[in-house]
């Protein structure tokens, strides 16, 4: 079922209203979360599961608090507004630990992050408004980059045969990454087209009368 766009929505709608939730809550530990977990990656944590139990645990609040958003009838507009920049946040700054600690090259850092700035640049102004929601391919590259970066911290401190499988699902999640960002800039260009069209047929039409 389509989302319906913040700016369409009834100003009275609870949408609105909703703060303190337990979605919200869920989406607040992630970021209390990010804090130890990146300090962990950093310092270096050889044959230690709690790292890795940490980074686990944060990624699987990205789909908790959906869910229960949903199930619990306490979808918001703070919240599907946090959800994203906890995830671009959790990415980058996960991401960021690995490659100081020499888990993965600099480049993918760099890419991830440049894509999210452009997107920000080019598409936030739609996104503010919910004129554009996360996509499917949205969330299958967010799915991949979670599961790719806990893999990575797995094999760099106690199984380092899951190295492999999470640089590989790291490359393609940083394709779709790049394909993602490109797809919600052309969606966002699209609706600037399209409202300055309508604004300037109704300039006409007032003109005419």
């Amino acid at each position: 079922m389509a989302l319906t766009p913040a700016r369409e929505r009834d100003p009275n709608d609870p949408y609105f209203q909703r703060v303190f939730t337990v979605a919200n809550a869920i989406t607040l530990v992630r970021f209390a979360l990010l804090v130890p977990v990146c300090w962990l990656v950093v310092v270096g944590a050889e044959g230690s599961w709690v790292p890795v139990i940490l980074l686990a645990v944060w990624a699987s609040t990205d789909w908790i608090d959906g869910v229960l958003a949903r199930a619990l009838n306490q979808e918001s507009r703070l919240g599907e507004v946090l959800d994203p920049i906890a995830d671009r946040i959790g990415i980058i700054g996960v991401t960021l630990s690995l490659a100081i600690a020499g888990v993965v090259d600099w480049w993918i850092l760099a890419v991830i992050f440049g894509m999210d700035v452009l997107a920000v640049v080019f598409a936030g102004r739609e996104a503010r408004d919910g004129s554009i929601h996360v996509s499917w391919l949205g969330k299958i590259r967010t799915a991949l980059l979670l599961l790719a970066i806990v893999l990575l911290l797995l094999g760099h401190t106690v199984v380092p045969w899951a190295t492999p499988i999470g640089m590989t699902l790291m490359l393609v999640g940083t394709g779709l990454h790049i394909i993602a960002a490109v797809d919600y800039m052309l969606k966002a260009r699209r609706l600037r087209l399209v409202q300055t069209g309508a604004s300037t047929a109704s300039t006409k039409t007032g003109e005419a009368r």
